[in-house]
C-alpha cells in the first residue's frame, strides 16, 4: 500500500484554484490506486511555526540530545516516510505562500529528510520516489524570457536532490490572469493532464 502525503499550501482554501487542480488529480489518483491511502496536511490549519531564535534553539537542543523522536520532528518524519508528495500551492511572487517555506525549514532536519556521508557530501534520506508540485500561475512562466523569473518549482526541485527524491514534476496551469486568455479553457486543458498524470504518478 502506497502513502501520498498531501502538502496543502492554497491560503484561499476552496476557493484556490490551485487547490481545485490537485483535488482532480487526487480523485483520479484514488481510482488509479484504490489500495493506498492519502494524508493531508493543512498548513493554514496546522500553522507551523517559523524558524525563531526560541524555536532554533528548541530544536537545537533536541537534536543535539539525539531527541530526534521529539514532535517537534514529527512533520519531518512524515515527510521522510511517505511514498509519493503532492503540494499544492499557488505561484506568489515568483515563488509559492511563505507558509510553504515555513513548512519546508521544518521538515528540513539532518539525519531525518537529510544527512551526509564520511566524506561529507550532502545524502538524502526522504522514502519518496516522485514529489508533484501543482501551481496556477496568472502569468505564463514557461517561456523561454520568463522562465529564470519562476523560483517556486526550481527551488522545490533542487530540494528534491537534497531530499533524495529522484523524480520532480510539476503540474501548472498557466496565463490565467491574462484577459486576453479563456481562463476556464485553460483550468479545463489543466485538469485533462491532472486526469492523465494521475495514471502514472
Amino acid at each position: 500500500m502506497e502513502q501520498l502525503l498531501f502538502i496543502n499550501a492554497c491560503v484561499r482554501g476552496e476557493k484556490s484554484r490551485s487547490l481545485k487542480l490537485t483535488r482532480r488529480f487526487l480523485e483520479g489518483w484514488r481510482k488509479a490506486h484504490p489500495d493506498s491511502t492519502v494524508t493531508e496536511v493543512d498548513l493554514c490549519k496546522l500553522r507551523p511555526v517559523p524558524q525563531y531564535p526560541e524555536v532554533l534553539a528548541q530544536r537545537d537542543e533536541l537534536w543535539n540530545a539525539g531527541k530526534l523522536d521529539d514532535p517537534m520532528f514529527d512533520l519531518a518524519h512524515q515527510f521522510a516516510g511517505a511514498d509519493k508528495i503532492v503540494i499544492a500551492a499557488p505561484f506568489w511572487d515568483l515563488s509559492y505562500p511563505a507558509i510553504l517555506k515555513i513548512y519546508l525549514e521544518r521538515i528540513s532536519v539532518t539525519n531525518i529528510t537529510f544527512g551526509y556521508d564520511e566524506q561529507g557530501n550532502s545524502v538524502g534520506l526522504c522514502r519518496a520516489d516522485k514529489l508533484l508540485l501543482i501551481t496556477t500561475r496568472g502569468g505564463n512562466f514557461s517561456l523561454p524570457e520568463t522562465a529564470w523569473m519562476e523560483m517556486g518549482a526550481r527551488q522545490l526541485e533542487a530540494l528534491c536532490t537534497m531530499y533524495g527524491i529522484p523524480s520532480f514534476q510539476c503540474l501548472a496551469a498557466e496565463g490565467l490572469d491574462d484577459v486576453r486568455n479563456d481562463k476556464q479553457a485553460i483550468l479545463n486543458e489543466a485538469m485533462g493532464r491532472a486526469d492523465a498524470l494521475a495514471e502514472v504518478f
